[in-house]
């Protein structure tokens, strides 16, 4: 069993791995890993409902046949916490009557052992998509001294209101709430100003300038909107 870490960065997804079978275990994590998720793994139904309340899983892969505590023990238990974490059970079974209470008692999905990897990630994307969509959208966001708050139109740095445009606004919490990700000039136009960008146009760089002047520690080397040459920007918390 690894032990549950902290997230790696905002934009990664932790997923939960509970089997007993080390081998499964062990390619499956290695699989998901290099399909950019984060990943603990545990052995029993107990250890998994122990790094359940400990950590903030996006998603647990629950197989149905543990030790000391069966899959639909977790999954019941996990809903009567109020844990609304997204379950996919994995098991041998096949039954429909296993299928049907699994589901029942809360979990979001169900494949049947043997499958295919291919099809698995497939069902892992959807449950996330969805539960990422179903998400609140924070309040506010921080990064360094700086506050930004979409819902009330403001945005304080060490405390203070920062004058921002219409447009300096949107485009920043069009970074804030997309962090980690590169877009490029063509997208930020399409998204923050909703229209197609053109060659010549300069809109985004000047926009950019703008509030790095007002936010960045030192403007002159970005460490919060930086570069991507080539691409375009990025947003750093």
């Amino acid at each position: 069993m690894t032990t549950p870490g902290a997230r790696a960065g905002d934009g990664e997804r932790r997923i939960l791995l509970v089997d007993d079978e080390p081998g499964l275990r062990r390619t499956l994590s290695d699989r998901l890993r290099k399909e950019g998720y984060g990943v603990d793994t545990a052995a029993t139904g107990p250890a998994a409902s122990d790094m359940a309340r400990k950590s903030d899983y996006d998603l647990i892969i629950l197989d149905l046949n543990l030790p000391a505590k069966n899959g639909l023990e977790v999954c019941r238990e996990l809903r009567r916490e109020k844990n609304n974490v997204a379950v996919l059970m994995l098991t041998a079974r096949d039954a429909m009557a296993d299928k049907i209470t699994g589901l029942k008692l809360g979990a979001d999905d169900y494949m049947t052992k043997p499958f295919e990897s291919a099809e698995l990630m497939a069902r892992i994307e959807a449950l996330l998509r969805r539960t990422r969509a179903s998400d609140p959208e924070p309040e506010s966001f921080v990064f360094g001294g700086v506050c930004v708050r979409p819902r009330a139109g403001q945005v304080l740095r060490d405390g203070r209101p920062v004058r921002l445009s219409a447009q300096e606004f949107k485009l920043l919490c069009h970074f804030v709430k997309h962090p980690g990700v590169v877009f490029s000039r063509d997208e930020l136009l399409d998204a923050v100003w909703g229209y197609q960008a053109t060659p010549e146009t300069r809109t985004v760089d000047v926009h950019v300038s703008w509030l790095r002047q007002k936010l960045e520690p030192d403007p002159h080397s970005p460490m919060h909107i930086v570069t991507v040459y080539g691409l375009g920007y990025r947003f750093e918390r």
